[in-house]
């Protein structure tokens, strides 16, 4: 089936720059390696897209119209079709301290945010910056090996793929839709609930929608907070000191050595009594020596 615009896709790529021959750009997990530009946080995987949406350059999305799903092809933009010639007009020069405020270390070839705009420092000295508002591949040319991977039809799949679009730090799975001829609602997963810059993220989700599916009238998002379960506490069970056992001594041993300790106590006590014998003899013979001297 032959790709139209405003079809939702998901494709795969690997960007290169012509001039210089580098890879800068890639969906590919193994390719991003290789070229050292892997991100740690960046998420590999065929990239979702609705084509005509500016999503890619305008020059790589007009050269899909008409191919098939499934694919390969290599496509070589202008900078005119990429991302546009280097204008002078959109170099600045702004003071060090500037930075210093914000809080950022200017540092040259970064890319920055500043004045809420993406830039690259091009040059650091005598307490200015050199600031290129010029995009990074500007006046480059480019080439795309792209294939589209899958031309999506499921409307709940579209819906998801948007929404993962807008907020890609919860894996799309996690959403779920409870969707009927004219509304949608969203459930938002508890990961999602404090996300910087949450709202401004269902507000690109509901533009998306009401442009693409115009029989929605409806659309909300609904969070669920639940309650913890408490966990149950943990009763332990107190032995009575008499009743333990030293561990690994059997029933019979443990018997012999309470009959052993038991004869033992009962010698220890008769000895106590033969003891005391003398001092009663001792005072017999005292007595009778008494009753002598009576005589």
């Amino acid at each position: 089936m032959a790709i139209k615009p405003g079809d939702f896709l998901l494709v795969n790529f690997t960007l290169k720059v012509k001039e210089s021959g580098e890879t800068v750009d890639t969906t590919y997990d193994a390719v991003a390696k290789d070229a050292h530009i892997h991100g740690q946080d960046s998420a590999y995987g065929p990239r979702f897209i609705i084509l005509g949406e500016g999503w890619l350059p305008k020059g790589l999305e007009d050269s899909l119209v008409g191919i098939d799903a499934g694919k390969a092809t290599t496509v070589e933009l202008t900078p005119e079709k990429g991302f546009g010639n280097r204008d002078p007009a959109k170099m600045r020069l702004v003071p060090l301290r500037r930075f210093r405020d914000k809080g950022i270390d200017p540092v040259p070839g970064a890319q920055v945010e500043f004045d809420g705009r993406p830039a690259v420092v091009r040059a650091v000295g005598a307490g200015r910056v050199q600031v290129d508002y010029n995009h990074p591949l500007a006046g480059r040319t480019l080439v795309y090996d792209v294939s589209v991977e899958k031309v999506l039809e499921d409307e709940n799949e579209k819906i998801l793929n948007i929404i993962s679009k807008r907020i890609p730090e919860v894996d799309k799975s996690k959403f779920h839709l409870d969707r009927s001829s004219s509304e949608v609602i969203i459930d938002v997963p508890e990961e999602a609930f404090y996300l910087s810059g949450l709202q401004v993220a269902k507000k690109a989700v509901i533009s998306d929608i009401q442009k693409h599916f115009p029989e929605l009238d409806t659309i909300s998002f609904r969070e669920i907070f639940k309650r913890t379960a408490p966990k149950p506490e943990t009763v332990e069970e107190t032995i009575p000191a008499e009743s333990q056992k030293p561990a690994g001594v059997s029933e019979s041993k443990q018997a012999l050595v309470e009959s052993e300790e038991s004869g033992s106590k009962t010698s220890r006590k008769k000895k106590t009594q033969s003891a005391k014998k003398p001092a009663t003899s001792g005072a017999r013979k005292r007595a009778m020596m008494g009753s002598e001297s009576q005589r």
